[in-house]
């Protein structure tokens, strides 16, 4: 299939309006992005021009949208591009909207706290789920001048 996938980086720039549509939820937003420069004449960051996107999300994606993303936050959108243009009052209008895949804070601005959403069991499952054990992620490092595992530190070192 050709698509135009696309990775934004950006800040919210509108309030998530939410919908119930016949084919599920849908949530749409504005998104700004804001391209940076190195002005050597000012010595300084500058901004340079602006886009502005119609972020899309549907399904769980915008259930999630609502109970997270609010303006002013930095977020990154990974999803389809879609470049319309439309005549309006004798005018040609166009607009970049992106049907989104994913949507996320951007941590490299800030911190967030992820809450996995809770589904509903289904009348139609026989038998109730079972709790699946926490995974062992600590594997042992062997050390080739003895051949015994090290054992490793259960947090990982800080590297200034």
């Amino acid at each position: 299939m050709n698509e135009t996938m696309v990775c934004v980086v950006g800040n919210v720039a509108t309030p998530p309006v939410y919908r119930e549509l016949a084919a599920g939820p849908s949530t749409r937003f504005r998104m700004a992005v804001t391209s940076r420069y190195w002005d050597r004449e000012k010595s300084a960051w500058t901004d340079g021009h602006t886009n502005f996107f119609t972020v899309w999300a549907n399904r769980q994606l915008a259930s999630n949208v609502m109970g997270s993303v609010e303006v002013g936050q930095p977020v990154v959108v990974q999803g389809r591009l879609k470049v319309r243009s439309e005549q309006r009052e004798g005018q040609t209008w166009v607009s970049a909207d992106i049907d989104a895949v994913a949507i996320g804070h951007d941590l490299a601005r800030g911190t967030t706290v992820f809450r996995r959403v809770v589904r509903p069991e289904t009348a139609s499952a026989a038998a109730p789920a079972v709790p699946r054990p926490e995974p062992d992620w600590e594997t042992p490092v062997a050390d080739a001048s003895d051949g015994e595992a090290l054992q490793q530190s259960p947090e990982p070192a800080m590297v200034t």
